[in-house]
């Protein structure tokens, strides 16, 4: 690459950041050292390609200006968690967008394949789910209670391993970005198919609405979150095959470190959506307008902290 393609491609962050040190703008120390990470592999990049220029004397004071800041910043307040859901995780989810929007893709594309397999054949949702919860599911649907699989386990116990299921499920579709994202898709293709086919199954039993205003309950936030943690799949596997200006290594440490962070974004909801369905799902004779109260609720919920709120922090950075 030219220095003059270099200097054009990252002059605004460069500037960004020489604002952030000579100003002396409140930053979080987390913040601080995902810029000096930037900055140094940049320096990195112009000794090795541009050895002696100017280009690289300028990031070599804004690095070595970086390192004193860094050393020099205070203790982390007792609210690092609170700050982190309010202000550090949206600013920082803004640009990961558009790999929520592949995400959510995939899946609904894949959900409907599994609607769409399940009605053109027949023993399609038995291999997807399993002979022993289809022959359930159907003798419950004799009894005339079709959603009682919500019923049968202890509350705390269900909502303790739905819980700790959804978060493992979302940990492998994140770890599996790994595999340059090839093991995320196949996760949430998985899931989604799942997703797709259980749905149709009641469908084809005339209890499509009874199934809905049960299962979304729930589901809701559990399937929105699994598509969150699946954009932290994309983003790792993006960090190893698109490096961009940095060394592969540098990239894949980044896209770790993001994907991490909207990893532990996911775990407040999948806790939320754990105790639904653990204390509330189960409780099938609750008026419809209940029960389509929280599922919007928690769409809106969702919609709000996921894309309309990155958005709006990113704004009014830019102000």
């Amino acid at each position: 690459m030219r220095e003059a393609t270099f200097i054009k491609r990252n002059k605004d962050k460069w500037t960004r950041f020489e604002n952030v040190l000579v100003s002396d703008l409140a930053i979080s120390p987390m913040e601080l050292g995902d810029l000096y990470i930037e900055i140094t592999d940049h320096l990195s990049y112009a000794q090795t390609f541009y050895p002696n220029s100017n280009t690289h004397q300028y990031l070599n004071q804004l690095a070595s200006k970086a390192h004193q800041k860094i050393y020099k910043t205070k203790k982390e307040s007792k609210g690092r968690f609170i700050n982190f859901y309010k202000y550090e995780f949206p600013a920082m989810f803004y640009q990961y967008l558009p790999q929520l929007g592949v995400s959510f893709l995939i899946f609904l594309i894949f959900s409907l394949i599994g609607a769409y397999s399940a009605a053109t054949d027949g023993t399609f949702v038995r291999s997807i789910m399993g002979d022993a919860y289809v022959n359930m599911t159907l003798e419950n649907i004799e009894k005339g209670d079709p959603m009682a699989v919500y019923k049968e386990m202890n509350k705390v116990d269900m909502f303790l391993g739905i819980t700790i299921n959804n978060i493992r499920v979302a940990l492998l579709a994140f770890s599996a970005g790994i595999l340059l994202g090839v093991g995320t898709f196949f996760i949430m293709m998985r899931n989604a198919i799942m997703l797709g086919s259980f749905q149709y199954f009641f469908f084809d039993h005339g209890l499509l609405w009874e199934s809905a205003r049960t299962i979304w309950i729930h589901g809701t936030i559990e399937i929105a979150v699994i598509i969150v943690a699946g954009c932290a799949g994309i983003v790792l596997g993006n960090s190893i095959l698109f490096p961009g200006t940095y060394t592969r290594l540098a990239s894949f440490q980044r896209g770790a470190k993001a994907g991490l962070k909207i990893l532990i974004s996911t775990i407040p909801f999948f806790i939320i959506a754990g105790f639904l369905e653990g204390f509330i799902t189960r409780i099938t004779h609750f008026p419809d307008i209940f029960n389509v109260t929280i599922i919007l609720a928690s769409l809106a919920i969702i919609i709000l902290y996921y894309i309309i709120y990155p958005i709006r922090i990113h704004q009014q950075k830019n102000l």
